[in-house]
């Protein structure tokens, strides 16, 4: 059984608005690392549609690109995508699928089939799926930056704390961290 991974850009404030995090070759490097490391990516259908409506254009070439983002955007698009929506049915970007129906057997049919892990990318949806404890890990991108407004990490609450486990911190350039968080098991 893989892995479910939550991992995102947050700033020291808990913003996780993706416009506020830098946007360098280090922090390039670190979410490429983990997408090639993991088996699938999972999103909601909100976070899917934003990285939809860029990333296949860049991958074709359409859209003017380093050639380190480029080749980003062709991994993405080989790479299995898994989509939770209960508003949208329709996923045509190259290997995605739609995961519908009750949510904790459904990410653990995915968990299940994905060895190598899944990685997901979307903040609303980690909610709902760490109510269900179902996260194993989590690895933030942590910015030096305090943003001020949201949306924020965990924005509509937990039913309780969570026990994590630190496996990893390392500092970039930059002045991010990128942490690694195991969950605790009692």
């Amino acid at each position: 059984m893989g892995l479910l991974t939550f991992s995102l850009n947050v700033t020291l404030d808990g913003c996780v608005d993706h416009q506020e995090g830098i946007a360098d070759d280090e922090t390039h490097a670190f979410f490429t690392r983990l997408m090639d490391e993991a088996g699938a990516m999972l999103w909601g259908r909100v976070t899917y549609e934003m990285m939809e409506s860029y990333w296949p254009a860049v991958a074709r070439g359409d859209v003017e690109a380093p050639p380190a983002v480029r080749e980003w955007a062709v991994k993405l698009e080989n790479k299995p995508k898994y989509v939770v929506s209960s508003t949208r049915t329709d996923f045509p970007w190259s290997h995605s699928h739609h995961i519908a129906g009750d949510l904790r057997s459904g990410l653990q049919k995915l968990k299940d089939a994905t060895p190598a892990g899944v990685l997901l990318g979307s903040g609303k949806l980690a909610t709902e799926l760490d109510r269900l404890d179902l996260i194993d890990e989590y690895q933030f991108l942590v910015h030096p930056r305090i943003a001020g407004h949201g949306p924020t990490l965990y924005q509509s609450g937990l039913p309780h704390t969570r026990r994590l486990e630190l496996v990893s911190a390392m500092p970039l350039r930059n002045g991010a961290v990128a942490t690694h968080y195991r969950r605790a098991r009692d």
